[in-house]
């Protein structure tokens, strides 16, 4: 990250350096206690309907109220961010400039963590070479996804993976049998038209507004076609971004709404309004993630069924699924406490925590060699399991992978292709013109 970056993220987001001035990186009492201070985007925590911290079941809160019982004079303050990824990565840039931001951030693994390097403390030397050998994922948070590029986070959970939800009394009312998935992209949307002809309900609910489902339907598409490596490829420069393959996954992940096949209004609702409506039976399919798992089936038990988004019909690489490690701890080398915040990642790190992280959640599995299959409960997450056995490649998203300025134009143009606004050709020369700029400051 450049100074020239850094001085337009404050220009940017004045407001938002002002608003977190109090929040300094950590304190020390009078008497020697520490306050460790983590910003988390809400992908460790949890929230009750009315907008609270549910502290009991929210995994942040618990292990962190359990260390510090464990560990007299250290306290732990956790500042809930927006969820927003754009707004967050903004904060949390402008914040570090200043140098009062976390001392532990809670932030995506990939691009969400190495762009922001100039910031965080490598962890090198933090976990013993037992922790690193019992983990996976930790290249998604290495300094150019280089096996020995700086270790600039703590890679959390098994990873979460596109997939594709259905109701399954609304496809049985059209006619359509599920228990084998569609073995294409071109069937899938075959299926949404048959739900179309046979039926009164609109065969894909989408919420669009973001981009969200465009980044998840295009890195599915482009990874069947280019490979499991496809995006890693393209930051490095092995592949241009505007590959036809990238063209082609566009146009088709487009198809969804030129058919006709999703809701009219799709560009114009939000991704919170995604699995509420999905719910409530607006759509007989909804393409999301395993992060739905529990709030589903705490809706409506096991009435809904779950296959990982299918490749194009000439895809290289029919048996890809999309996704991977998800969730990334870091520290900020600004931190005054960063003795206390590595004991805190170690403890993170420990199998018995991970599995707690994944009892309380059920949208993920652990990462750790030696995780508990027993705390996995939900059917979901149970079948989601079962289908990643038999998938050949894993492709890590675009993302997760890119600059989040580059992330940023993504989400954008993967609004704009989906309702006609942009061709596909442009939006993939927009993205390699974003992503060249940013190889040159």
């Amino acid at each position: 990250m450049t100074m020239r970056r850094a001085a337009a993220a404050i220009a940017a987001t004045g407001l938002v350096v002002a608003g977190l001035a109090g929040c300094a990186p950590s304190s020390e009492s009078a008497d020697g206690d520490v306050t460790l201070t983590i910003w988390d985007n809400g992908l460790l925590s949890k929230k009750a309907e009315d907008g609270s911290v549910d502290e009991d079941n929210s995994f942040l809160h618990r292990v962190a109220a359990d260390y510090e019982d464990d560990n007299p004079g250290v306290s732990i303050d956790i500042v809930q961010l927006s969820g927003d990824i754009s707004q967050d990565a903004a904060q949390f840039q402008a914040a570090s400039i200043a140098k009062n931001g976390p001392d532990i951030r809670v932030g995506y693994t990939g691009g969400n963590t190495i762009d922001y390097a100039d910031f965080l403390l490598p962890l090198n030397d933090t976990f013993s070479d037992e922790t690193v050998a019992d983990l996976s994922g930790w290249n998604t948070v290495r300094a150019g996804y280089q096996e020995d590029g700086d270790l600039l986070g703590l890679p959390y959970g098994g990873g979460s993976y596109f997939y594709v939800f259905y109701n399954k009394a609304m496809v049985e009312e059209a006619g359509l049998d599920l228990s084998t998935p569609p073995a294409t992209w071109e069937e899938l949307l075959d299926d949404g038209q048959q739900v179309l002809d046979e039926t009164d309900y609109t065969p894909f609910w989408t919420t669009n507004q973001e981009g969200y489902s465009g980044a998840w339907i295009v890195a599915a598409l482009a990874g069947g076609l280019l490979g499991p490596t496809a995006f890693t490829d393209m930051f490095n420069g092995d592949i241009p971004i505007d590959d036809p393959a990238m063209v082609e996954a566009y146009e088709a992940y487009a198809d969804l709404f030129s058919r006709g096949l999703t809701n009219p209004d799709a560009g114009s609702l939000g991704n919170s309004e995604l699995l509420t409506g999905f719910l409530q039976g607006n759509g007989a399919f909804m393409v999301s993630g395993s992060w739905e798992n529990s709030a589903m089936f705490d809706a409506v038990g096991d009435d809904m069924g779950v296959f990982p988004i299918p490749m194009l019909e000439d895809a290289e690489y029919p048996s890809t699924i999309a996704g991977g490690p998800n969730v990334s701890l870091s520290i900020t080398n600004y931190s005054e406490h960063q003795e206390e915040a590595q004991d805190f990642l170690n403890y993170l790190a420990e199998p018995s925590t991970i599995d707690l992280y994944v009892e309380l959640n059920q949208t993920e599995a652990s990462n750790s060699a030696q995780a508990d299959p027993s705390v996995i409960t939900n059917p979901y997450l149970q079948s989601q399991a079962e289908q990643l056995v038999n998938v050949e490649d894993v492709v890590y998203p675009f993302d997760n992978v890119m600059p989040q300025l580059v992330i940023d134009l993504f989400y954008r143009v993967n609004a704009t292709v989906f309702t006609g606004q942009t061709t596909a050709e442009d939006a993939v020369s927009q993205l390699q013109d974003a992503y060249e700029s940013e190889q040159t400051q």
